[in-house]
């Protein structure tokens, strides 16, 4: 350990629990649904040495736009700019193209639109509410698109007068998949330009495009009789009798108009444009947004997709994508509108009185309101829905319990959330949150920009339940471990940590991880007294999905030694979302650090009482004072001392609740108050700091 992260001692522990700090850190997905580049997709070949060949299309009013020679006029390069109307990173990127066109009247900018699915109304809403400022136009069956090997949106290409090609790819680096840095790193485009009219050569050419696959056209395939195994006639997979089935069964919950979907699949034309692209991120494992492995526990709230609905999707492309016969479709999907509760909500509380402002493009650091929903007696909450104001840019939203000062609560607090593809927290007969007198709700909104200037307002609607009824109440428990340093280029480095505070009695609900653009896979473990069972797998963790994955069978907690987590983080150069492999990385609220943490909802009889029958921490691997090296006890000493010297307002050397601060005196007291006794002494910050300097 690097004396750098040793300094970094249990005072973060305070002040950095996600969602509970009041500290928000940088939202760094691009949207909830983005799309990785396939596999087995190989680099292109160097730029073509010859010219291009001149062509014309015609824009959305009719008048033609011709690429040519003679085209330029007082112009010294053509910038072609391909994009789609739903994709999420031609929407971002389509400002920061015309800012450059707006910045060079000496190049002229012409924007394609080669989707099949994007139709001329589409393509002029696109561009007025962009504000489109070049002219632009419709490639019909892909003709431009094909004769330029293009694949993806948004793909830029620039040209001289000669119509060679002197730079293809992306624009820069800030978009891609899943990532949103906070700023590019490198400007493709705006080099290229920069150093063409300078009149020198290229540095960087060529790079890969990132964002959506392009809606080509199809020719459909005939279904061959012949063409058989084992005598059998090869299937005719059409959109109307098993396509819009399969995707009402996995997809249209979230794609479909008012949803986080960018596009919509309700329909045939709009489900064609966007097959090749649907086989990606299915076959990526990208969509359905599901990431536990189904080798252990079940789930009852389980996002797979059978693998015969993929077969009938690869199935359908291969043979072009056909309608079939419209009397086949089956009923329209219903969606649910409004509250999708056992009954209305008593009540519901917005996150202010006023809309929050999203930017059209950027990083929105997390949002945290606070609000106060008046409940003047203790109450039992037995269903709760969050209900994004503008699901087109809240990615998730997360409500907390903030009990008065001085007042004692199970868990950490956690209400409810909304995160696209989870549905309603509803417990089932005799089980409730509770929520103190006097308490106040915390909103964290996690928002995702998508290429226009946004408004939001999320509220939550709560179901209470009459205390008489309830035998359970539902806490959620947290496994955290702060203390590790991840080195520079290191592809696998595991952290562990165990639940603290486990109640004896009861039943493990669900399971929801918690790391940073550096998870990599997340395990969590049963511990009995003489065995060890893995309880879930996330083989592949994904930052942009805070899934809570729910066990079909909960797990009776009466047996258990101890519930443990594994994560492991790939600090290395093939991981694409690393922020930067040259660096060591530590615990940090932003998403350039990492967490390894995990939220546990667990059932508990409702006469244990606060605090009671608690199962005492696994801390064999820490070794007394007694046993550790003089450097570690002068750590140990140097901890204390800070610690006390920061928040022993009355020097008694006891701190209570009311000596820490507001933000942190609900969420960290008790991960301290080792004794449970309502005080943390210095025995109890100097047995933190043991367990924490031996787990280094």
């Amino acid at each position: 350990m690097t004396n750098r992260r040793i300094e970094r001692d249990l005072l973060t522990f305070l002040f950095t629990l996600i969602a509970l700090s009041g500290v928000g850190y940088e939202c760094a997905s691009v949207c909830a649904y983005t799309y990785p580049q396939s596999s087995t997709q190989t680099s292109r070949v160097s730029l073509p040495a010859d010219p291009i060949e001149a062509f014309s299309f015609d824009s959305i009013d009719g008048e033609t736009i011709e690429v040519s020679a003679s085209a330029f006029g007082d112009k010294q390069l053509t910038v072609l700019c391909f994009l789609g109307t739903e994709c999420p990173l031609a929407k971002l990127y389509a400002n920061r193209i015309i800012r450059l066109s707006q910045e060079h009247n000496e190049i002229r900018f012409v924007g394609v639109f080669s989707n099949v699915q994007d139709s001329a109304e589409e393509i002029q809403t696109f561009a007025n509410d962009n504000e489109l400022s070049f002219e632009f136009g419709k490639d019909h069956s892909n003709v431009i698109a094909d004769q330029l090997d293009v694949l993806r949106t948004p793909e830029v290409i620039v040209l001289d007068k000669d119509l060679t090609i002197r730079y293809r790819g992306r624009v820069d680096n800030q978009y891609l998949p899943g990532v949103a840095r906070s700023k590019a790193t490198s400007h493709e485009l705006k080099d290229a330009i920069d150093e063409l009219l300078a009149g020198k050569s290229v540095t960087v050419s060529q790079t890969e495009p990132e964002g959506c696959l392009l809606g080509r056209a199809r020719k459909l395939s005939a279904t061959d009789s012949d063409d058989s195994k084992n005598g059998a006639p090869t299937e005719q997979v059409t959109f109307a009798n098993q396509i819009a089935r399969v995707l009402q069964r996995n997809c249209v919950e979230c794609h479909r108009t008012g949803e986080i979907g960018p596009f919509a699949l309700t329909d045939y034309d709009e489900a064609i444009g966007w097959a090749d692209m649907i086989l990606e991120v299915v076959d990526n494992g990208r969509m359905p947004p599901w990431h536990a492995s189904d080798e252990h526990a079940k789930f009852s709230n389980s996002r797979l997709m059978s693998d015969e609905d993929k077969r009938l999707l690869h199935q359908w492309v291969e043979q072009g994508t056909p309608m079939g016969d419209p009397k086949k479709l089956p009923p329209a999907y219903v969606a649910t509108t409004g509250w999708n509760l056992p009954r209305e909500p008593d009540q519901v509380i917005a996150m202010r009185n006023r809309p929050f402002t999203v930017p059209a493009d950027g990083t929105v650091e997390y949002q945290y309101f606070v609000v106060d929903p008046k409940i003047e007696e203790d109450c039992w909450v037995s269903a709760a829905q969050v209900i994004p104001g503008n699901r087109a840019v809240v990615h998730h939203s997360i409500v907390f319990v903030r009990p008065p000062d001085g007042v004692a609560m199970n868990g950490v607090g956690w209400l409810a959330a909304y995160v696209p593809g989870q549905t309603p927290l509803k417990f089932s007969p005799k089980r409730a949150r509770k929520i103190p007198a006097g308490s106040k709700f915390v909103f964290q909104q996690h928002y995702t920009p998508n290429g226009t200037e946004q408004t939001d307002t999320t509220k939550i609607g709560l179901v209470f339940a009459k205390e008489e009824d309830i035998e359970f109440e539902v806490l959620t428990a947290l496994a955290i471990n702060q203390n590790f340093e991840i080195k520079p280029e290191d592809p696998s480095h595991i952290v562990s940590a165990i639940v603290r505070g486990l109640p004896r009695r009861g039943e493990l609900l669900s399971v929801a991880p918690h790391m940073h653009f550096r998870g990599k896979s997340f395990k969590s473990f049963l511990k009995f007294k003489d065995s060890k069972k893995t309880l879930v797998h996330v083989p592949q963790y994904d930052f942009n999905w805070q899934h809570r994955y729910q066990l079909a069978d909960p797990v009776p907690l009466q047996d258990l030694a101890a519930v443990s987590i594994d994560v492991e983080f790939d600090n290395s150069k093939d991981n694409p979302f690393n922020p930067d492999p040259s660096q060591y990385v530590t615990w940090g609220d932003q998403t350039w650090e990492e967490m390894a943490m995990a939220f546990y909802d667990i059932a508990v009889p409702i006469d244990m009482g606060t605090g009671e029958a608690e199962t005492e921490a696994d801390e064999s691997f820490v070794e007394p004072e007694s046993k550790m090296s003089p450097a570690d006890i002068a750590k140990i000493d140097a901890i204390e001392k800070k610690f006390f010297e920061q928040f022993d307002a009355n020097d008694d050397n006891q701190i209570v609740r009311s000596e820490l601060p507001r933000s942190t005196r609900n969420w960290g007291f008790r991960d301290l108050d080792f004794d449970r006794d309502g005080e943390i002494s210095r025995d109890d910050i100097r047995r933190a700091a043991t367990i924490r300097i031996r787990n280094q």
